[in-house]
């Protein structure tokens, strides 16, 4: 089975010296690295090619963000399995075989995530997927060990294969020929959330998606786009926004809707009590962005198949801020 590993690189030369040498140590015999530049303007190809003359380096023509920035890496990559890695991520020894040892006995595992943890604290779960994600009733992303900002521990609570809905972009595996089944990713979303989009895509075509608990990387998180950078908080509630316009399924469609404009209103007037105004005017920002998104979205909408495990009897705003249940295995 023919693996390739493929980082997307902008401008991040110190992240590529600090974290290659163990994609490399750990990788390079069983599969094929690759750096996939988005037209960075630092040192970063020259540093590539200098030290490390076997990874093989795609240099896209513009910055396109994470979805084009794949998209058009990708069709130069000649594998069976894609490993798409942030280039903030420590791989450990071993990592990849019980990935791609799932790959080779489930045919019908599309996706795989390994464990996350936190590179600043590797007892830690990492906020960016943790040990696999979900989307509760109103389209909000959560994440075995991690909801909203409680990081659980890691006592070997999940160190095992599970079913999940999606796999976090960090650090995601997927067959190649599902991939460009489904086109890759979408690139209105340019970056987060965009690949919960594929995962629900993805399921949609009759896949599982796989979380393995016995392969570990560890995610520095944050090192494109701060949590604090209200770009990022743009991104998210946008995105997150054209999700359930594009997936939801028809009899929750205006429901959902709805109760996410008040939900959002009611984040946005929390951050104002915190005084963190400049995240409220993102999210005002990332609404406007959404309504002008909103038929070319309501155009790409695709009949969702029963076996997608869209979780449509939870709410995580209630769960986790009302009745306080800030860990995975206390949720209903």
């Amino acid at each position: 089975m023919k693996t390739a590993i493929v980082i997307l690189n902008w401008n991040g030369q110190k992240l590529l010296e600090q974290f290659l040498p163990s994609i490399v140590n750990f990788s390079s015999e069983e599969a094929t690295i690759y750096v996939a530049d988005n037209a960075s303007t630092d040192s970063s190809i020259k540093f590539i090619k200098e030290f490390y003359p076997s990874i093989q380096i795609i240099e896209n023509a513009i910055n396109g963000g994470y979805a084009k920035g794949y998209n058009d890496a990708l069709q130069q990559v000649d594998a069976d399995i894609y490993c798409l890695l942030n280039s903030d991520i420590e791989v450990t020894k071993n990592w990849l075989t019980p990935v791609i040892d799932l790959f080779k006995k489930e045919e019908n595992t599309a996706i795989i995530q390994p464990k996350l943890l936190d590179f600043k604290e590797k007892t830690k779960f990492e906020y960016a997927g943790a040990a696999g994600g979900f989307v509760d009733l109103f389209g909000y992303p959560y994440c075995r060990g991690r909801v909203f900002n409680h990081l659980e521990t890691d006592i070997g609570q999940f160190n095992d294969v599970y079913d999940i809905f999606w796999a976090s972009g960090a650090c995601l595996f997927i067959r190649a020929n599902v991939y460009h089944k489904l086109s890759g990713f979408d690139e209105d979303y340019f970056a987060h959330q965009e690949e919960i989009d594929l995962c629900w895509r993805t399921q949609n075509e009759g896949y599982a998606i796989k979380y393995v608990g016995a392969s570990t990387v560890y995610h520095v998180g944050g090192a494109t786009l701060q949590e604090t950078n209200p770009h990022k908080t743009f991104l998210n509630f946008r995105n997150s926004l054209l999700n359930v316009v594009k997936n939801v399924p028809k009899q929750w469609f205006l429901f959902v809707i709805f109760s996410r404009l008040i939900l959002d209103g009611i984040a946005g007037i929390k951050f104002m009590i915190e005084l963190r105004p400049i995240h409220t005017w993102a999210i005002i920002k990332a609404h406007f962005s959404f309504y002008r998104n909103f038929n070319t979205f309501l155009k790409k909408r695709k009949k969702l198949q029963k076996k997608s495990d869209y979780n449509l009897h939870t709410s995580i705003v209630w769960q986790y801020f009302f009745l306080k249940r800030k860990k995975f295995k206390n949720l209903r």
